[in-house]
């Protein structure tokens, strides 16, 4: 199933086709396959590498009708009325309250933290999700980027050397032994590293 991202690449070997949503895409593939109907080209999401497989001689109005429709946010359903249903806690903050077991030490160390056990847990909650979001979008960035190479790069020099450095996090030596990569190829990778780089620093 194609990929629910916005943003799309194509490649034709290790020349970049386009890149861009979908529609504009779509229209370079289909309008490169009218003039070299021999070509392979290779279409993938720009963020996570995911090949995106469709049948390109469909018109492509057809083949925009066929993806999925773009992830549903988290924002709460409004009941009838506009009003959004809300359980106990505080209303404004969206704060539900529910039971925590825990062992005596635990809430009198709680209870000593400032502004008191509910304060404490929160920011210790929300500490473990920016931290483990964290590494969790710099594996992600990381796989992403050893997709792109697998399906594009696999037959450039180096490349198993280039693959080592990317998961031992050497950044630098990425792009030190892929900088005679093809142009287009060298760029998007450079993108793709950045991802890995910005969530590292997130870390």
């Amino acid at each position: 199933m194609p990929s629910l991202s916005p943003h799309w690449i194509a490649f034709e070997h290790h020349r970049r086709l386009a890149r861009g949503e979908p529609a504009g895409v779509i229209a370079a593939v289909q309008q490169h396959l009218a003039a070299q109907p021999e070509a392979l080209p290779l279409v993938l999401d720009a963020v996570t590498s995911e090949r995106i497989e469709l049948d390109w001689r469909t018109p492509a109005a057809q083949l925009l009708a066929q993806l999925p429709p773009a992830p549903a946010t988290d924002e709460p359903d409004e009941a009838p009325g506009g009003e959004v249903p809300r359980g106990p806690g505080r209303p404004k903050l969206g704060v539900t309250a529910r039971e925590v077991t825990l062992l005596p030490r635990h809430w009198d160390w709680l209870a000593r933290q400032p502004g008191g056990a509910s304060v404490a847990l929160r920011k210790l909650v929300q500490s473990a999700m920016r931290d483990g979001g964290s590494a969790e979008a710099q594996r992600r960035a990381t796989e992403a980027a050893y997709r792109f190479m697998s399906i594009v790069c696999g037959d450039l020099p180096q490349y198993e050397e280039v693959s080592r450095a990317l998961f031992a996090g050497d950044l630098a030596r990425v792009e030190a032994l892929a900088a005679d990569w093809p142009t287009d190829v060298t760029a998007h990778l450079r993108t793709l590293l950045s991802q890995i780089d910005a969530a590292g620093v997130r870390n």
